[in-house]
């Protein structure tokens, strides 16, 4: 139960109105009596606040279920209609473009495919402007609907005026990418990092739920992590804390897209592996290059090698990651995290426990995330 202020009634009032919506919004369908177990608010208090926002709109009821001996319980629910949220994630090879309901329905989406040697910032821009007028078309939800936009992008993006990204591996510096956005629409926005915002996800609704400690690793055509603390992100002083990718792994190794050598990145990213395989394969982007190389290793030496390997530097580095954070779970997420990780896990887990130290390795499970790949 979470711990909650009392300074003022209005205060109170407040802080009781938000422990109630996250119940809701987090748990879905409760009963007013579930509503008040969980939160720790009294029945009166619970009754109280849930006819206000079922007034304003953001509570619904949804049914009910039978009692033990007694009336029927009515169920509530978020007012699905009562607005909206778009998630943007720029990646190294697409940009998607999703609309969500507050159940977290989704109602609309784009993908708008990018060459992986080029992410020039106009383009970027371009594909996230036109996303966002496609979906609200596409769904048909007027402008003033959306509550917010979370858009994820690689790099390290500072919490200030402007939006700051500094993407080294993308060749950005000190971009303003969300004013550059407020000139081609004027819904909300918020810009982060890509593995933080992924992590937020698991978290809230995924694999992290319940965790107070945990690392939530992105592993698509580049590599990044959220690092979760007593339950929340954990940023650094510029706000670059996560950057997993370009840890070092091999002293004096491959060259990575930083421009740095040996990074983690350079060696287990999708790029890398499918560089380090270095053979043709299949399908016209990365995705399906990847899975080709995952179905080629049963018959080739070569593609299990370039796999094993991966699994072994993926295992040396959260095997790092349970050492320095003592988390109680590494999520493994992301497309090619994913894609890998249903044929390699328990190699990364191996690989993991010999190179961390046996009693934090013990209390830390590793898992895949949930939401998907595109949760970021």
């Amino acid at each position: 139960m979470r711990e909650r202020r009392r300074w003022t009634v209005r205060d109170l009032r407040r802080d009781n109105r938000s422990v109630l919506l996250s119940a809701l919004f987090f748990e879905q369908l409760h009963s007013r009596q579930e509503l008040s177990e969980a939160t720790g608010l009294s029945p009166a208090s619970v009754s109280n606040v849930v006819r206000e926002l079922i007034h304003e709109g953001i509570v619904i009821e949804a049914g009910s279920v039978d009692s033990d001996g007694g009336r029927p319980r009515v169920l509530l629910q978020i007012n699905p209609d009562y607005g909206y949220v778009i998630g943007v994630d720029v990646g190294e090879i697409r940009v998607r473009v999703e609309l969500f309901d507050l159940t977290m329905t989704e109602r609309a989406t784009v993908d708008y495919p990018l060459d992986p040697r080029r992410h020039d910032v106009g383009v970027i821009v371009d594909a996230i402007v036109t996303g966002l007028d496609a979906v609200l078309a596409g769904s048909g939800v007027s402008p003033s609907a959306v509550l917010g936009v979370g858009v994820g992008v690689p790099g390290i993006v500072e919490n200030g005026p402007g939006g700051l990204v500094h993407g080294q591996s993308y060749g950005w510096d000190s971009v303003p990418l969300e004013r550059l956005l407020r000139s081609g629409t004027s819904l909300p926005l918020h810009v982060d990092n890509g593995a933080k915002t992924m992590g937020q996800a698991e978290l809230w609704f995924g694999a992290g739920r319940g965790a107070q400690h945990a690392v939530v690793c992105l592993i698509g055509s580049g590599v990044g992590a959220s690092v979760i603390v007593h339950g929340s992100t954990q940023r650094g002083s510029v706000s670059s804390a996560g950057e997993w990718g370009h840890t070092t792994v091999m002293v004096g190794g491959r060259t990575c897209r930083c421009g740095a050598r040996g990074c983690l990145e350079a060696y287990a990213g999708a790029e890398a592996i499918l560089d380090r395989y270095g053979g043709a394969l299949p399908g016209a982007d990365q995705e399906s290059a990847l899975a080709a190389l995952i179905d080629l290793a049963a018959t080739s030496t070569r593609a299990a090698q370039v796999l094993d390997e991966t699994a072994l530097y993926l295992g040396i580095s959260i095997g790092n990651l349970i050492n320095m954070f003592n988390p109680e779970r590494i999520i493994i997420g992301g497309w090619a995290g994913l894609l890998l990780g249903e044929r390699m896990l328990p190699a990364i887990r191996e690989a993991a426990r010999e190179h961390s130290l046996r009693y934090p390795f013990a209390q830390t499970s590793i898992e895949l995330g949930r939401l998907g790949p595109f949760s970021a």
